[in-house]
């Protein structure tokens, strides 16, 4: 289970989340519903260890997030797809979804990116690929391979949908569903629930960095 209590986090002396608590059940999906600005990536920046926390605490599965490194985090099975995707331009797709196993010293690697080309079989028809060769629904499909490399237990997806072409946004949703199915944890945020709203468990609600709803 992943449990926020009462977390504020601030950057560069600006508060952004306030007093945010929410509880995410082991093999449960939610959906983290704002506006852009509303804190819903610093969230899970924080949560990940990229961001400092001010005060609250962050526990998955027993364990303190907050006194824990990044690179620890992504070894208890945490895995982060950044909105934006941050592909390294000049890898192939292959080395930018083997990139996190690599920077963790994963011995398992290769199973992993098996296991990976098996979920989303087009990252192996893209694999030879540069980064930048990619359309941004490839992308998309490759940042989320990267985030499975480490994510096995939990996923933290923002806007996996936003700007992409409606058959690959189908295809995304297709692919998070099969994680669902498959017993894993995850996080996905939206400005709205067009594409998620049928898959999750719940809809937590944040504004100006509160959350204002959890159902």
């Amino acid at each position: 289970m992943l449990s926020v209590a009462k977390l504020n986090v601030s950057i560069q002396s600006v508060q952004i989340l306030r007093e945010v608590s929410l509880e995410l059940p082991t093999g449960t999906m939610a959906g983290l519903i704002g506006r852009n600005g509303a804190g819903k990536t610093t969230l899970m920046k924080s949560i990940m260890g990229l961001l400092k926390v001010a005060s609250g605490s962050i526990e998955f599965n027993d364990t303190d997030l907050v006194a824990s490194k990044t690179h620890a985090r992504t070894r208890l099975g945490i895995g982060y797809m950044p909105e934006d995707r941050r592909l390294i331009p000049d890898l192939t797709v292959e080395e930018n979804v083997l990139v996190p196993a690599w920077a963790a010293h994963l011995p398992d690697a290769e199973e992993r990116l098996e296991k990976v080309y098996k979920l989303i079989p087009e990252l192996r028809e893209f694999a030879p690929r540069k980064g930048l060769q990619l359309s941004g629904g490839q992308q998309k499909l490759a940042a989320l391979g990267r985030a499975l490399m480490c994510g096995t237990k939990l996923l933290l997806l923002d806007e996996p949908f936003e700007g992409v072409a409606p058959a690959l946004a189908q295809r995304l949703v297709e692919v998070v569903a099969e994680l669902k199915r498959e017993g894993m944890s995850v996080i996905v945020s939206e400005s709205d629930l067009q594409h998620s709203e049928r898959m999750v468990d719940q809809i937590i609600v944040i504004d100006r960095g509160v959350i204002v709803s959890s159902k």
